[in-house]
């Protein structure tokens, strides 16, 4: 399947028809698909051959069950500075959801009762909750270690120009989105001038050793298509981007993680308004892996959302689907039960288990 407008998948460029138009998120415009209700109708209406559940019975996992807990997610609002096209949070700065000081706290007291070794921050730009420096310094204290989920721009902003020196102080490994390493892959998907934002924050960032091989300066991408299509091979386009953005820009960086646009949200509105949700979908669908989804994240990750409602992954969270068996909410956190549920899922997980597999750390297979 090619991009709606006629480009090669591999090069990850669109034209001025395809670049991103400035738009309210869809909860803004009062849109039917800012109701996780309607995604899913959305889905579930277009005709499939196998459901997802099928396909994990074939592979023996279905139910789907966790795994040992080895990261614990923490969303903590869908405030952005940015509006991007594919954002499966349809976060943006006219969002007010923000995790609260209480809630932080319990999820540092639920973190204080675990071995989980990685706390995973994200949002939104996780860095614009005021909670936020204050969360991170509480997790390195408790001896976690911490990834945070950063859009490079934000770096720009009031609050934030001191983040790199802040990361760098708290050995905290960076997580950046970047969809391609052409301005106009990242600009159509992101906005007009954002990958030039992007490169001065890289280039902060390899200023303090940051993309230098250190273990407490890991600096690490992350790429989805820009279009209806599945990532090229991981190590491939590692090789790639590395090459390229030295070559380019003189910038560095530790690891590549590639993934796939889920079919939900703002995606999803681009999928029906380009005429490649049935497409899309059925796409996800036949390239279904058993050993993708043997190593998908809802396995081993917790997801915490901004209010302290849990659930298997932050693409669930979106759909407001909490996880079963008991233990609702983050005070309640209780890692013994939580480990004996069975994993909610539906339809849109079929991008997870797609080809070589997606999730927060990458492909999976």
């Amino acid at each position: 399947m090619t991009p709606p407008d006629g480009s090669h998948p591999s090069d990850g460029l669109a034209p001025s028809r395809y670049r991103r138009k400035k738009l309210p998120t869809l909860n803004a415009r009062r849109s039917p698909l800012a109701a996780p209700e309607t995604q899913c109708a959305r889905l579930d209406a277009v005709a499939l051959p196998r459901e997802f559940e099928e396909e994990l019975a074939d592979a023996g996992l279905h139910p789907l069950r966790p795994t040992e807990l080895a990261v614990f997610q923490v969303n903590v609002g869908r405030l952005c500075n940015q509006t991007c096209r594919h954002c499966h949070v349809d976060a943006g700065p006219d969002r007010t959801e923000v995790m609260s000081a209480e809630t932080f706290s319990l999820c540092l007291d639920a973190l204080a009762k675990s071995d989980v070794p990685v706390v995973d921050i994200t949002g939104g730009a996780p860095e614009l909750n005021p909670g936020f420096r204050a969360f991170v310094e509480g997790c390195r204290a408790l001896g976690k270690h911490v990834m945070n989920r950063c859009n490079l721009t934000v770096m720009e902003t009031g609050r934030g120009r001191d983040l790199p020196e802040f990361f760098a102080a708290n050995d905290v490994e960076v997580v950046c989105s970047l969809p391609h390493y052409r301005a106009l892959g990242t600009d159509a998907q992101r906005g007009e001038g954002v990958f030039e934002k992007s490169l001065r924050g890289l280039r902060r960032l390899n200023e303090l050793g940051y993309g230098t091989g250190r273990s407490d300066r890991r600096l690490v991408l992350v790429t989805n298509p820009v279009g209806a299509f599945l990532p090229a091979p991981q190590a491939s386009l590692e090789a790639e981007w590395k090459r390229e953005l030295a070559r380019r820009h003189g910038v560095r960086f530790d690891a590549l993680f590639t993934i796939t646009n889920m079919p939900i949200s703002r995606y999803l509105e681009w999928l029906e308004e380009t005429g490649n949700l049935e497409a899309y979908l059925t796409k996800l669908a036949a390239a279904f892996n058993p050993v993708a989804a043997r190593g998908v994240m809802c396995r081993n990750t917790l997801s915490v959302g901004w209010d302290g409602t849990l659930y298997d992954c932050d693409f669930n969270q979106m759909l407001e689907m909490p996880v079963s068996g008991g233990v609702g909410h983050i005070r309640d956190f209780d890692e013994a039960l939580l480990g004996s549920r069975d994993i909610r899922t539906a339809r849109h997980c079929f991008g997870c288990t797609a080809g070589a597999g997606s999730s927060c750390g990458g492909a999976t297979a």
